[in-house]
């Protein structure tokens, strides 16, 4: 297998359809306003003071006052019953709307485990492992087994870290994006590798098979004084083929593309500082459907 093969979401062995393989070499940036006077990112001068503007506070006042007074009409809207209960049957849920399930009852070397044999089962679980697949840790020979031998099934869990392995060591890729030979971020600097789902699709589904696509916005690069390559933010779609065994859903293969990526608002770049800290503060959660 080769390197590409590896590099573009913890180890998948087909490319998407453009050809791509993920965030690691900086493909499908969304547009950032850097801060003004040549501050950060990262190691100039401190970034000016936003200026205030009167004429924005207004208008995010009419739009929240808009918005308050649509949901007000709404809920003096329609008919209902007798009994003061809707006239119809239960809305539609949304794609990704929340069923109500538990999404999981255990974790497993951090990661969530367990889920349940149903759609939403499914598209939980693909959420999660692709988080952990496109975490910091993967780029750590310790975390990057337990993650692999929690996602995938147990039959293939020897020969996918092998592959790993192979991948997460090449001195050529690892200098590529920042880090030292070891795979650990230089002194004085933070890695950063964190996905953020936004929503799933399930396009198949039996009791023993699922694909799920799986599309969100992920955050790569490394943070502080000096960084070559300053945390930056892409968006992907990856579908996840997933099997039912030994009581959990488990990944047999994903594709990975590019998009849908949203147009950028024009905002100022964080310093290093502001974007290390917020990584330190701000902790990830479990996803469910």
């Amino acid at each position: 297998m080769s390197l590409g093969d590896e590099h573009g979401h913890g180890g998948s062995s087909r490319s998407g359809d453009d050809g791509s393989y993920g965030g690691y070499a900086g493909t499908g940036q969304t547009r950032t306003r850097l801060p003004e006077g040549g501050g950060d990112p990262y190691g100039g001068p401190a970034r000016r003071p936003r200026s205030s503007s009167r004429s924005l506070v207004t208008v995010v006042g009419v739009v929240v006052l808009l918005i308050a007074a649509i949901a007000f009409a709404n809920r003096g809207g329609g008919d209902s019953d007798p009994d003061g209960g809707s006239s119809g049957d239960k809305a539609d849920s949304a794609p990704t709307a929340a069923s109500g399930e538990r999404p999981v009852k255990s974790k497993t070397a951090g990661i969530p485990t367990g889920f349940a044999q149903s759609q939403e089962g499914a598209e939980s679980a693909a959420t999660n492992y692709g988080i952990a697949l496109g975490s910091a840790d993967m780029f750590n020979k310790t975390r990057r087994d337990e993650i692999v031998s929690t996602v995938y099934p147990s039959d293939v869990v020897a020969a996918r870290q092998s592959d790993l392995d192979k991948a997460y060591s090449n001195e050529g890729f690892l200098t590529s994006i920042g880090l030292n030979t070891d795979g650990s971020a230089p002194s004085g600097q933070t890695f950063i590798s964190r996905i953020i789902p936004v929503g799933t699709k399930v396009t198949s589904f039996d009791e023993t098979s699922a694909t799920v696509e799986l599309w969100y916005t992920s955050l790569f690069g490394l943070s502080g004084e000096g960084s070559t390559n300053p945390v930056s933010e892409s968006w992907y779609t990856t579908t996840y083929e997933l099997k039912w065994t030994d009581g959990d859903w488990k990944v047999t293969d994903f594709t990975q593309k590019d998009g849908p990526v949203p147009v950028g608002r024009d905002q100022r770049a964080s310093t290093s500082e502001d974007m290390t800290k917020a990584v330190e503060e701000y902790g990830g959660f479990t996803y469910a459907r």
